[in-house]
Formats: C-alpha cells, structure tokens, sequence
C-alpha cells in the first residue's frame, strides 16, 4: 500500500492514515509513558474506590473502541467493567448510571464535539454521586477537553498525537491509536513489559500494509457482502471492520459482523454465492479450536463461499482466496489492534473500484466526519431512576 499505484488518487488522506498507523503506535506508547506519573497519580486513588465500576463510552466507531477493550480493561484493572455506547446512555440514562458506588467514566472521542459524547459527561455528573471522567481524545479544541481543563479535580485528558486525528470521514489511526492508549493505560503497572508486544504489533501492521496488493486483487472481485468474524475482543474488531468497509463504500457494500461461534444460531442464513468472510482468527490455541470448526465447516458448503483468514498460518482445508499469518502470539493483548487495519485497507480499496473518493465517500451526504443533526433534549426530572 506504501506505492501510488495506477487508478489510486495521489493525494489521499485516508491512505496516508491508514499507512501512518505503525508509526502512530509508537508516538501513542511514548505519550503514555511520558504522561505514566501523571495518569496514574489521577487513577490510582480512583480504582482503589470501593465498588468502582468503569464504563467505556463512544459514539459509532468510539464506542467499538470500548467494546473492543472491556474485557481486558476488566481483567487489568480487575474492577467491574461495561462498554456502553453514548446513543443509549444519552436517551437511557436511569438504566446504566449507579448512585450508589463510584463511577470512572472513560470516554473515547476523535472530536471530543459529538452530542451524545458531551451529553453523556452532563449525564454522568447529574445522575452520579461520585464520578471521575477519563477522556481519551484527538482534538485539543473538542468540547470534552476542554471540560476536562475545568474539573482538573475530577478529570483526566489524554490528548493523542496530532496524527491521530484524522482528516479523513472515516476513523481509521484515531481509532487505533485511541484502543492502544486504553490497553496500555489499563495495565499501566507493566507498561516496559509491553515494549516487546508494541514492536510486535508494529510488524504485524506492516506485513498487513505489505499485503496491499492481494487486498486490491480481492477487492476487484464481485461481491455483495462481507461478513467478518472474531472471538472475544476481536468481536469488536470485527464490528469495527464491518463499519469500515460499508462506510467506505457508502453501504454500497452490506456487511455483517458476529463471533464464530454466534454465527452458528442462526445468521450464518446470510451467507450466499456472492459473499466473502474474513476470520479475524484468535492468538489462543483454545479458542482457535473453535473457530477453525466453523470455518471448516464453511469451507463445505456447495457455494463455494470465498473466505480471507487473518492471524494464522494457512489451513489448505478453508480454500482461502487470501491467508495472512501475522506470528500470532498466545500471551499478546495488543494484537486486536493491527487486526483493524484489515476493515481499514479493504474498505480502501473497494472505495477505489467503485468510483469513490475514500475520503469522503459518502455521496449522499447521509455520513460525515462529525455526526450532524444531533438535537440534545433536556432529561425529564420526572423520570425516576434507581437510587
């Protein structure tokens, strides 16, 4: 992907963020561990709270970033977590904010300037009795870094790198560089251990960029839908990846998103002669075993189902029109984040083929950069919510 090559546009935001992302990864850890005192001086008495409970909140993409990273923020920081995107807590509040225990709100932001994201933190500090936000943005000049210069007492702001804050419509480093803080803030206390894993995964996203050519040759073939599959934190990804290339294609292309073993119950009825999967295989053998059954099993049907695998050495039985094996490792953590790019580089180049300008490829105008039309109603008091 790193050569303008022929019917590529010269001059493409989308593709030099999506290139940039290795790079990125590497300015995002120094920033953690310039800011390590500073972060863990504001998290530390918070998490040692009785009954704190962490929620992770976003809008679209930010909200997958939450999804992506619960169960291992769960796991680090061993405090009871939730992903909960901004678009339920703004219109349901009462259902998800406690009063009764402390509250960290995490909120993952590319503008910091979404509705729901700034009406979630009103939310919060009304219906909490004790609530600290951390807000892990791009934007200097957001609504949510700013509110985090005046409740310094309260308030934490990680503000990315200035690459991290994509020009382009889609979120593609933001969305990375933004997963990668929260894992490496969530396990701060083994922050030099994750050194080795962050070259890893720099490696990793280089060979899926390297890969650039067999992506643009599958994504010149006919195809009606995608459907990408992850176990997991990699479900998120998948979730993620399946925004990705619909968006890019201005839904031109429809797909769908599920684990390997949720595929099972019923919407693996999606699947036609004009569908292409994409595993998003496990780094753990165990889990593995599972995914390597339905994709076995797939690869049986009469169809003639074309599949990608992502993550594992080649299994001539799945009859892949394309096999990445990224050297996955079973104790890595970070790996959800290269896996990404895989959404990112088709949706790319499938713009590309369809005639579209991947840096705004929504022709109608129904998406844009910073969700538009938007209109915030004041909570009604009258409404009870559990105390």
């Amino acid at each position: 992907m790193k050569e303008n090559k022929s019917g590529e546009q010269s001059v493409s935001h989308t593709k030099q963020e999506i290139e940039g992302q290795p790079e990125l990864w590497q300015s995002v850890f120094d920033l953690i561990q310039t800011q390590q005192k500073e972060i863990k001086a504001f998290l530390e008495p918070i998490l040692n709270k009785n009954g704190l409970e962490i929620i992770l909140t976003g809008a679209g993409s930010s909200a997958f970033v939450g999804e992506a990273a619960q169960g291992l923020v769960q796991k680090n920081s061993k405090r009871t977590t939730r992903a909960i995107a901004t678009t339920d807590l703004v219109t349901h509040p009462e259902l998800f904010f406690p009063k009764d225990h402390p509250v960290l709100l995490i909120s993952f932001a590319r503008s910091g300037n979404s509705p729901e994201s700034v009406e979630t933190v009103n939310l919060a500090d009304s219906f909490c009795s004790e609530i600290f936000h951390l807000v892990i943005t791009c934007n200097k000049e957001g609504e949510l870094f700013k509110y985090t210069r005046a409740n310094t007492q309260t308030a934490l702001a990680i503000l990315l790198p200035e690459k991290a804050n994509d020009k382009s419509l889609a979120m593609t480093g933001s969305f990375t560089s933004m997963l990668l803080s929260i894992l490496l803030i969530s396990d701060l206390k083994n922050l030099e251990s994750h050194k080795l894993e962050l070259q890893r995964i720099m490696n990793q996203g280089n060979l899926l960029l390297d890969s650039a050519k067999a992506f643009k040759e599958i994504s010149a073939k006919y195809f009606e839908r995608v459907v990408f599959l992850g176990s997991g934190p990699m479900l998120a990804i998948a979730r993620e990846c399946h925004l990705k290339l619909q968006e890019l294609t201005d839904g031109q292309i429809i797909c769908k998103h599920d684990s390997f073993l949720g595929f099972r119950h019923g919407p693996r009825a999606v699947t036609n002669e004009q569908t292409l999967l994409v595993y998003l295989f496990s780094p753990s053998d165990h889990v593995y075993k599972y995914e390597l059954d339905l994709a076995k099993s797939i690869a049986k049907d009469p169809r003639t189902i074309e599949c990608v695998n992502i993550g594992r050495s080649e299994d001539k039985a799945l009859h892949s029109c394309l096999n990445i094996d990224l050297n996955l490792n079973s104790n890595q953590q970070l790996n959800i984040v290269p896996a990404t790019l895989v959404g990112q580089i088709m949706g790319y180049y499938k713009s590309l083929q369809l005639g579209l300008n991947p840096d705004n490829p929504s022709i109608s105008g129904a998406i844009s950069r910073v969700v538009q039309g938007v209109k915030i109603y004041e909570y009604p008091e009258k409404i009870e919510h559990d105390s």
